[in-house]
């Protein structure tokens, strides 16, 4: 599962910025079921930033983010993101060279399950 954060940063708070995403990505990768993650910013536009993780599961994300050093570093910084949808499943995939492959969706068929 991945999960994209966007963050429109002005210039003169991107020191502080950077130093609370860093605390954050800090957290995040404590936490059971963490996988990878990185603090990205826009080549085109530096006022834009993306803090991008991977988990093993939604449900690892989820357990994640209630965390008591998740609460203190990482749930502040994610309430600043646009509000956008954020997390994403992993439908198909490719590693260098080999073959995609493709998964099934966990998402219930039904919206209300």
């Amino acid at each position: 599962m991945l999960v994209l954060n966007r963050f429109i940063v002005p210039g003169d708070t991107q020191d502080s910025f950077t130093e609370r995403a860093h605390a954050a990505l800090a957290a995040l990768a404590e936490r059971p079921g963490y996988l990878s993650g990185r603090l990205t910013r826009a080549l085109d536009d530096p006022a834009y930033w993306t803090l991008v993780t991977e988990w093993e599961s939604v449900g690892a994300y989820r357990r994640a983010l209630g965390g008591f050093d998740v609460k203190v570093y990482a749930t502040p910084l994610l309430s600043e993101s646009l509000d956008e949808p954020s997390a994403f499943e992993t439908l198909a995939s490719a590693e260098p060279g080999a073959a995609v492959v493709v998964v099934a969706s966990d998402r219930a068929t039904e919206p209300w399950r």
